[in-house]
């Protein structure tokens, strides 16, 4: 299985009962903070079709919630196996309402168009800096891993990939950075290359909807282009919307791990 998330960059991982007893507490707990009025306020996003919810899910470093049993499974132990055993920060709870996407909050016409045509297509931990939006390794993360918390058909905004991508991005990431001190690549203004990089995917890598269900786990390489799909017509979840974990460990600084890890 490694080597083919190494080929393609990312997987899905079979349906395992410790994966899906996890979701059950994890849902509940997720729910409980997707209700809280001050995590609303903060999270709540492109006109009420998207909760962000960056750091929500109250978990310890092992992945267990409410006192509950750590993380496992397959997609997990693969991660560890490829980048080691990093603690895992409180998950992301992100959840899609029917209607995404609609602009987000400060966001102009042309990065709508692209939310809305492109899925808001990105590779994690390369951020808009400053007033000008420069783009900026910021956080350098090891790898995502996706947990659904609930069942929705496969059409209900699904993660998005471009297969193949992280070839390509590592590339130009290599060719960027290696000779830039490791301490300077967070103030490294990549936007331009970056840019270019994202079009020579989208002409190139094939892009792929990855449904998945309560149970299953999918594993994303952290240079993988990636992003968000529309809500599709007639797409159904409960009320709650479509709920996902994400969890994003990061690398230390001080090497260049990031680049250099498989």
């Amino acid at each position: 299985m490694v080597g083919e998330f190494l080929e393609k960059g990312w997987l899905v991982f079979p349906a395992e009962q410790e994966v899906a007893d996890w979701g059950v507490i994890a849902r509940k707990a997720a729910m409980e903070r997707v209700a809280d009025p001050a995590e609303r306020a903060k999270w709540l996003q492109c006109e009420g079709t998207w909760f962000v919810g960056v750091d929500t899910l109250r978990n310890d470093p092992t992945g267990a919630v409410a006192r509950a049993t750590p993380l496992s499974g397959a997609a997990y132990a693969a991660a560890r196996g490829m980048y080691g055993t990093l603690p895992l920060h409180r998950g992301q709870v992100s959840v899609i309402y029917p209607g995404y996407p609609r602009p987000r909050t400060g966001e102009n016409d042309a990065g709508f168009r692209y939310r809305r045509n492109r899925d808001a297509a990105h590779v994690d931990g390369i951020l808009a800096v400053g007033p000008d939006r420069r783009r900026m390794l910021h956080e350098r993360h090891a790898y995502i891993l996706g947990l659904p918390l609930n069942e929705t058909s496969a059409d209900a905004s699904p993660l998005v990939v471009w297969q193949g991508s992280h070839l390509i991005m590592r590339e130009m990431f290599e060719t960027l950075l290696r000779d830039i001190p490791e301490s300077d690549w967070a103030s490294t203004d990549m936007t331009g290359v970056y840019q270019a990089t994202r079009r020579r995917v989208f002409e190139t890598c094939p892009r792929v909807t990855v449904a998945a269900r309560p149970g299953e786990a999918y594993l994303v390489h952290r240079m993988t282009l990636h992003g968000v799909a529309p809500w599709g017509t007639g797409a159904t979840a409960p009320d709650e919307g479509r709920m996902i974990a994400y969890f994003r460990p990061e690398l230390p600084a001080g090497d260049d791990a990031w680049l250099s890890l498989p």
